[in-house]
């Protein structure tokens, strides 16, 4: 059989798209280990802090379709540019930040130039490379971009206890400039020779009506939501404070165990792209898989009697990184229910999912911590507090999970309408491929 050979450009171009989403993980999760001292800096209380990152969650939620829509009306290289000016613009605004207003408008510009990025560089993986090699590459593109996230947890959080506030944000805004170099650099949005559609506007309406019509983009949209939010909630707020001034661990540590979060999808995201590619029926599975390791780990955090110990806390980093490349599994959905034309709103709404489940969490965490405080004078981010605060995720995901089970459902009932082809149980499947491996004749 002869391999279809990729051409360098295209490696290229997946090389500057990972560099520009890479940038935006990055100014997204700043604020996670700058979050106690954001709360020095603001002199505010747990519900205010949250602010800055429900603010920042929620414009990126808000965004995502109308983003998907730009995507498919001007291509994906103006967008990622454009994105990467307003997080500069929102570091640099935070950067200056005396009381909390102005850095809330910051991060507002941060989420608004983050939300640009990953729906265009996922539409750039489409446009470059064949089919088949997609959902592995797109797990790439995603754990690549987590570096970000590492970044975050170690320079620049040793950048901002050495130099300050100031110092430490101006140098994240200049890392989203250099993010604008190479997107005008190195990014086309098609193969040379291949036409690079120019959708008008109302036909890009249309294609994301379209979209939404379909039951496997809801499935994406749901398979987001249960297996993203924790981790983003973990790693953009609350997981530092969580570890640091409730468990009490030291601040390297808790800056450790987040990388740990992040190294986990280099491992885990490639075995879930290839099995996503090899069983694309049996995706459903691999999601809800996540989400029972999920709650597993966080009910052993959650009901341990004093402080859990570290390797309770690395088994929740790792169940927590095991989600982000599990979320891919919803573009996926995406990807296979649209037309390219649309892929860009599909892929928007998909990715609404998991950034509402995340910011509707991490107000509601921050207003528990609250309230709690105020009702029994305790102190402020005390592990108990934290226990009952963090449990608001059973909620949250739970009605995600029944979500997706319903949906997937109907999405089975028309496969067998449209295709004939009778999804059943899981267990159904291993019983009769078991009944024709003892079937076949032996020599």
């Amino acid at each position: 059989m002869i391999r279809e050979r990729t051409p360098a450009r295209a490696w290229l171009v997946l090389g500057g798209a990972v560099v520009a989403y890479l940038c935006a993980v990055l100014q997204r999760s700043t604020l996670g280990v700058a979050g106690v001292a954001a709360a020095q800096r603001f002199d505010t209380s747990a519900a205010a802090l949250s602010t800055l990152g429900v603010v920042q969650l929620l414009v990126y939620a808000v965004l995502q379709i109308p983003v998907g829509v730009l995507v498919d009306r001007f291509g994906p290289k103006k967008v990622i540019v454009v994105g990467a000016l307003l997080m500069a613009a929102g570091q640099a605004t935070v950067a200056s930040a005396g009381v909390l207003p102005v850095a809330v408008l910051g991060r507002t510009l941060v989420g608004a130039g983050d939300a640009t990025t990953f729906i265009a560089a996922l539409r750039l993986v489409n446009a470059w490379f064949p089919p088949r090699r997609v959902p592995v590459l797109s797990q790439w593109l995603g754990n690549l971009g987590q570096l970000g996230q590492v970044l975050s947890a170690l320079p620049f959080a040793a950048f901002l206890g050495v130099a300050g506030w100031t110092p430490a944000f101006l140098g994240a805004a200049g890392v989203s400039g250099v993010a604008f170099v190479v997107a005008l650099l190195v990014l086309h949005d098609a193969p040379a020779g291949v036409p690079v559609r120019s959708t008008d506007l109302p036909s890009a309406l249309r294609s994301l009506r379209g979209a939404l019509a379909r039951r496997g983009t809801r499935l994406g949209f749901w398979a987001h939501f249960v297996t993203q939010s924790s981790g983003v909630v973990f790693a953009l707020l609350w997981g530092y404070p969580f570890l640091v001034s409730a468990v009490g661990l030291p601040r390297a540590e808790a800056s450790a165990l987040l990388t740990v979060q992040v190294l986990t999808g280099f491992l885990i995201g490639p075995l879930l792209g290839s099995l996503t590619a090899r069983f694309p029926l049996r995706r459903s599975n691999l999601v809800l898989a996540i989400v029972i390791g999920l709650a597993g780990a966080w009910t052993l955090v959650l009901l341990w009697p004093g402080p859990p110990p570290i390797g309770l806390l690395v088994l929740l980093v790792v169940a927590m990184g095991a989600g982000g490349p599990a979320s891919q599994i919803g573009f996926d959905y995406a990807r296979t229910y649209n037309p390219p034309e649309g892929l860009g709103g599909a892929s928007g709404f998909v990715n609404v999912g998991g950034f509402t489940a995340s910011f509707t969490m991490m107000f509601l965490i921050g207003l528990l911590l609250d309230v709690q405080h105020d009702a029994t004078g305790a102190p402020l981010y005390s592990l108990g507090a934290f226990k009952v605060a963090l449990s608001v995720q059973y909620l949250i995901v739970g009605g995600g999970v029944v979500g997706f089970w319903l949906t997937r459902r109907l999405a089975r009932r028309d496969i067998l309408r449209d295709e004939g082809v009778d999804v059943g149980p899981l267990w159904r499947a291993f019983r009769s491929r078991a009944a024709m491996r003892r079937s076949r004749p032996r020599s």
